[in-house]
């Protein structure tokens, strides 16, 4: 009997193992698949580039006299060169950032003063050219860099009775702050949007202003500016 039921469990293992050997057998197991990852834009560098826009702002004449035209607007626009540096540590930027303009700003008053020396005459301050010098701190998301800026400005101011259309020109220093975007299109090449309101502080006017000389004549601007730049590398 004890032979018999050995007999049959040798059969059943002998059966169970050929069954198992003609089953399908696993494969390896899959390979994960690794992807690289993704590479942030790196803003370090030094950069070039160009600058233009518009600006509209405010100034007056006014004297101990006294005498004064009240506020009235400048505006007109402006384009120049640029030059920077940026240095990036983690997600924040940090650089400083000169430029020189071009400025076709131009104010006027009707003020009655203005007539006093010649019938129809205004009271008029202009402006030719502007520079800033700023330090920027910005955070960056990746090809995406949102900044503010601050920093010192200057700028001639140009006051007069128009006509006879001769000035009194100072060149003046004052401050300037605001903020902007700046978008990576290439690693080479960035294109910004910014705003800057600029102070330049009161000029004199001693000659050219009728005759309550001399006069004190303030500007104010606040610019919109789009610009590019080539950026190298560390």
């Amino acid at each position: 009997m004890k032979r018999t039921v050995l007999a049959v469990l040798l059969c059943s293992v002998a059966a169970d193992r050929g069954l198992a050997a003609d089953l399908p057998q696993a494969g390896p197991p899959p390979t994960a698949v690794r992807y690289a990852p993704a590479v942030s834009y790196d803003w370090s560098g030094f950069y070039i580039g160009v600058n233009g826009g518009y600006g509209v702002g405010n100034s007056s004449w006014n004297s101990a006299a006294p005498f004064t035209t009240g506020n009235f607007t400048t505006d007109g626009l402006l384009a120049g060169g640029t030059i920077g540096i940026n240095y990036q540590a983690g997600q924040f930027v940090f650089g400083f950032e000169g430029d020189a303009d071009w400025a076709g700003f131009k104010g006027t008053s009707n003020n009655a003063y203005c007539s006093l020396v010649t019938a129809g005459a205004v009271c008029q301050t202009a402006e030719h050219w502007l520079g800033t010098a700023r330090a920027r701190i910005g955070f960056a998301v990746n090809r995406l860099l949102i900044f503010g800026t601050a920093g010192g400005a200057s700028g001639d101011i140009k006051a007069g009775l128009n006509p006879p259309g001769t000035y009194d020109a100072s060149n003046n220093f004052g401050w300037t702050a605001g903020g902007g975007v700046e978008g990576a299109i290439t690693e080479n090449w960035t294109a910004k949007i910014e705003y800057l309101h600029v102070d330049l502080g009161n000029a004199t006017c001693p000659t050219n202003c009728g005759l309550a000389v001399p006069m004190t004549v303030p500007l104010t601007e606040n610019l919109v500016r789009a610009g590019i730049n080539y950026k190298f590398g560390f």
